[in-house]
């Protein structure tokens, strides 16, 4: 199984208990899961992806439908496990989160940390510009690479106010982004 395994084989093959399979349907999709969920502020955006396909592989036999079909579906579970995620948080005690500073366990590169902050930091930042109804659409159509019509069954939204959302998240993203290069170019300027 590889990237090139059409779907139905796939699934076919997953559905037969296959481990390369479930493996293979994880690479192909873990992915825009997790960017999903950390969109959407999940406290453990990979624990929360673990859980969807969990239950998504568990219930394998039962679906029906094509790639498309499957990604929705990826995605419909994901929102309810957010939703999980958040009433979980309310009822929990609050604890420190972890601090990867103070663990010497692990070293990562200078430059791995440099750009892994920065990239994650600009990225959250533009995100955190837009609201979060055109967050989650445009986090589904990117990452989850989810036709319109299915990003509107998953939100419980008509087509048409997905595709204002899409529209106007699209426009909100490109003024943020030339607002946030110019700033950084500004800076650089006022370095040199």
């Amino acid at each position: 199984m590889n990237d090139l395994t059409p779907f139905g084989d796939l699934l076919e093959a997953a559905r037969n208990g296959d481990g390369e399979a479930f493996r293979e349907l994880w690479q192909r999709y873990a992915r825009g899961v997790a960017a999903f969920c950390r969109s959407r502020g999940a406290e453990e955006p990979d624990e929360v992806t673990s859980d969807v396909f969990v239950s998504v592989f568990r219930r394998i036999g039962e679906f029906a439908g094509d790639e498309a079909a499957f990604r929705g579906f990826l995605f419909t579970v994901a929102r309810r496990r957010l939703v999980d995620d958040v009433r979980r948080r309310g009822r929990r005690v609050p604890t420190s989160p972890w601090n990867s500073a103070a663990d010497d366990r692990r070293v990562a590169s200078a430059e791995d940390v440099v750009i892994g902050r920065r990239s994650d930091t600009a990225a959250r930042d533009l995100l955190d510009g837009l609201t979060l109804d055109q967050r989650d659409v445009l986090v589904l159509r990117i990452f989850g690479e989810l036709p319109l019509e299915q990003v509107a069954q998953i939100l419980g939204k008509r087509l048409g106010a997905v595709k204002a959302l899409q529209h106007r998240g699209l426009d909100s993203l490109r003024r943020n982004l030339r607002d946030h290069n110019e700033h950084t170019e500004h800076e650089g300027r006022e370095r040199q």
